[in-house]
């Protein structure tokens, strides 16, 4: 696994570190579920969850109803308004993207817009458009937004952030290259698997993230690499966006992505997390 940070980085200061870095001591697991065709959130405690009332970043308090795990089907663990997401924020990955890789580190950590439709769940299937010939996983850590935020500074950010979870900005290079805009390329329905669950009390400036394809390590990195840490990744969206609670931020993929097909299953993990899986499968002919 790569650790080692970002030459240069804190000179620039790409990487900010707030006085306030330090994570809760308790860690909790915060997941979406169905059960009796209807979704919930609650808290796993090892083999069962507990069901909460409302999403913990709107005040969800413990029912005192109680489910296993294995019961039910376990849900996207969010449902954001806004998806956004950070692009080349490893320079592992901007030495894999050519059109980029010898140009100056960004000031400002790189944004685009992903729809709230591409969110899919842990152990859903996502389909392989029937006109996509580049289909690439992009395994990263996502956070969660707790409260709204507007102009927020980078030392206030962590205040902000609920938890995290993994998240796999899926992306069709090929549309990607040539589209004017990359909204088929990263906001097609089910580019945006999610989960397995939301973590709080883990210091997420140093997670280690990794990408399983079909059971084979493809990328291995730590959070501590990016160039544009968590907080100041809320901080800079927050001067222009209004973020909400539960609105979520994909914070950028590490090292080398490559192309999946049909059949392939891949594996997001995120340290302290868990994993999130997902298979690609064939889709139907786009009706024209």
């Amino acid at each position: 696994m790569i650790r080692k940070r970002v030459a240069g980085a804190a000179a620039l200061g790409l990487i900010v570190f707030s006085g306030a870095t330090a994570m809760a001591a308790d860690i909790t697991r915060y997941v979406r579920y169905a059960a009796n065709e209807q979704a919930h959130y609650g808290v796993e405690d090892g083999n069962q969850i507990n069901e909460l009332d409302a999403a913990p970043w709107h005040g969800g308090k413990p029912t005192g109803k109680q489910v296993a795990t294995s019961d039910v089907t376990l849900l996207a663990p969010a449902e954001p308004s806004k998806v956004i997401a950070v692009g080349y924020n490893y320079v592992s990955h901007r030495e894999d993207m050519t059109h980029v890789e010898n140009r100056p580190i960004p000031e400002y950590p790189p944004l685009f817009l992903k729809l709230p439709t591409t969110i899919t769940g842990p152990n859903t299937d996502v389909e392989y458009p029937a006109d996509a010939s580049d289909l690439h996983f992009e395994g990263e850590l996502v956070i969660v937004v707790g409260k709204t935020a507007s102009k927020v500074s980078a030392d206030n950010a962590g205040d902000y952030i609920f938890g995290v979870t993994a998240g796999n900005d899926i992306s069709e290079r090929s549309w990607q290259a040539n589209d004017l805009q990359w909204f088929r390329a990263k906001g097609t329905d089910g580019f945006g698997p999610l989960g397995p669950a939301i973590v709080t009390g883990l210091n997420y400036l140093d997670l280690r993230v990794q990408t399983r394809l079909n059971g084979e390590t493809m990328q291995d990195q730590s959070s501590i690499d990016q160039i544009h840490n968590p907080h100041a990744v809320l901080s800079y969206i927050s001067q222009y966006v209004t973020l909400h609670p539960g609105d979520i931020i994909y914070t950028g993929t590490p090292g080398a992505t490559s192309a999946m097909q049909p059949g392939d299953t891949v594996e997001i993990e995120v340290e302290g997390v868990g994993v999130l899986r997902n298979r690609i499968v064939s889709s139907g002919k786009n009706a024209r």
